[in-house]
């Protein structure tokens, strides 16, 4: 299973955007069949599916479940009518508010569609709008200035020439390495990259391929961008000027780590309900895709990584269906790489030069050492003094040769604070009281 970036989510709050500027991402709302891209009859057995399952609907709820317009349901209707498919149970003076009901042909016809496929959602887009407006809304369209990057990582103690090469890497657009020993803090720089994201983009629920729907839009990875509350009442009133089968988004943040395998990254086919979801590089598509750990994947590194180089390259990946279909789709990605593992372990030259940025994230200097401390004391409630912390640094770290990693004060200082509510005494800085963390810090033989 893929992990949502729970940090990121943390960092990015909910965005609030100007109602045009959401509505600049979207396509204009098709009025007619051939304008949604689909085929006559994949829109005539998405509809008796959706009858099937739902039961009685109203044109209304038909229009809200399809995200299609009055304008391309209507004559789809008017054929299942005349092929005797569905019916029409109750008509008001509205046409909006006629309902329809599958006959007992239309029902049959539906549990035949249903064992080809069972997606009964909102109607997909086709596989060349997904691919313009991947295009549209490209990743590479960034603009990283000193002062955002300063802006995300306020209040983070940082080097500021790693600041530089992080704003750098993420105005090229390109893949990012960031690699050094355990606990220097590699994967909390690469979560809060997601800060730096800014705008919205348009992610369909879903895309046809061949008559193969493809689910897109996932709940639990894409983030929907909200109108500024002053805009929000307008936004709606315009919202059938809009395609709604796509929704606006923030730029998705997709996090993976030591579960990624190699059949993760294909399409995942359900053989019960006979439609996919789409991987984890199509769904961070305009975004930003953390692969966590790299080299602590079960698959070998050097297969994962083999894997990207066709994509990292040509900025396209290649996806094929259950039937043998083979297609191409957009790899508009910032992938970050975040490993302890030496880089020779983990890819040949080749491969690395296809990585635009490889960032080192190394030990602290003694300051920086001394400025998490201190921070972490506020957070903690725990009075600082600089005693202490030269007992951590001279008698502890330098003396038992531990360098000084950026997880350290932290863990160190939260197993202060444990043992001082264990005791029912005031946490403080003592050396008994860090020589007591430490020692259960580190493990011996």
């Amino acid at each position: 299973m893929l992990r949502v970036d729970i940090m990121a989510g943390q960092i990015r709050q909910q965005e609030q955007l100007s109602a045009a500027a959401l509505e600049r991402q979207l396509p204009f709302q098709p009025d007619t069949i051939d304008e949604t891209g689909l085929g006559f009859l994949f829109l005539v057995e998405l509809l008796v599916k959706t009858l099937f399952l739902r039961g009685q609907q109203r044109l209304l709820d038909l229009v809200q479940h399809s995200r299609l317009s009055v304008g391309v349901l209507e004559p789809l209707l008017a054929f299942m009518r005349t092929e005797r498919l569905c019916e029409v149970t109750r008509s008001s003076e509205t046409e909006t508010t006629t309902s329809y009901t599958l006959t007992e042909l239309g029902r049959l016809r539906a549990q035949d569609f249903l064992q080809n496929s069972q997606y009964a959602g909102a109607a997909p887009v086709s596989l060349a709008a997904y691919v313009d407006q991947v295009r549209q809304q490209t990743i590479r369209n960034l603009h990283i200035t000193r002062d955002r990057v300063a802006a995300a990582f306020d209040g983070i103690v940082i080097r500021s020439t790693l600041l530089s090469q992080l704003g750098a890497a993420m105005n090229s657009g390109r893949a990012i390495f960031i690699y050094g020993p355990a606990g220097n803090g590699k994967t909390f720089i690469a979560e809060h990259l997601a800060a730096l994201l800014d705008g919205g983009v348009a992610i369909p629920h879903a895309i046809v391929v061949d008559n193969q729907v493809v689910q897109v839009y996932d709940p639990l990875m894409h983030v929907v961008a909200r109108a500024a509350d002053g805009e929000r009442e307008s936004a709606l009133d315009r919202r059938n000027l809009y395609d709604q089968r796509w929704i606006m988004c923030q730029r998705p943040v997709v996090k993976t780590g030591g579960e990624l395998s190699l059949s993760m990254l294909d399409l995942d086919f359900d053989e019960s309900a006979r439609f996919y979801q789409a991987p984890p590089q199509v769904k961070a598509n305009n975004g930003l895709l953390i692969i966590d750990d790299l080299g602590r994947q079960l698959t070998p590194a050097i297969d994962i990584m083999n894997r990207w180089i066709v994509p990292l390259d040509r900025r396209v990946d290649y996806l094929a269906l259950h039937t043998g279909k083979k297609f191409t789709i957009p790899f508009d990605v910032i992938v970050v790489f975040s490993t302890n593992l030496p880089p020779s372990r983990l890819a040949d030259d080749a491969f690395m030069r296809r990585l635009g940025y490889k960032i080192f994230v190394g030990p602290l200097d003694e300051g920086e050492y001394r400025a998490i401390a201190r921070q972490v004391c506020d957070e903690l409630e725990i009075p600082y003094n600089e005693d202490g912390i030269d007992y951590l640094l001279h008698e502890l770290h330098y003396k038992t040769g531990k360098p000084l990693t950026a997880c350290i004060p932290r863990d160190i200082l939260e197993q202060v604070r444990d043992i001082a509510r264990y005791e029912g005494v005031e946490p403080r800085l003592t050396r008994e009281l860090l020589s007591w963390a430490w020692g259960n810090y580190f493990s011996h033989d």
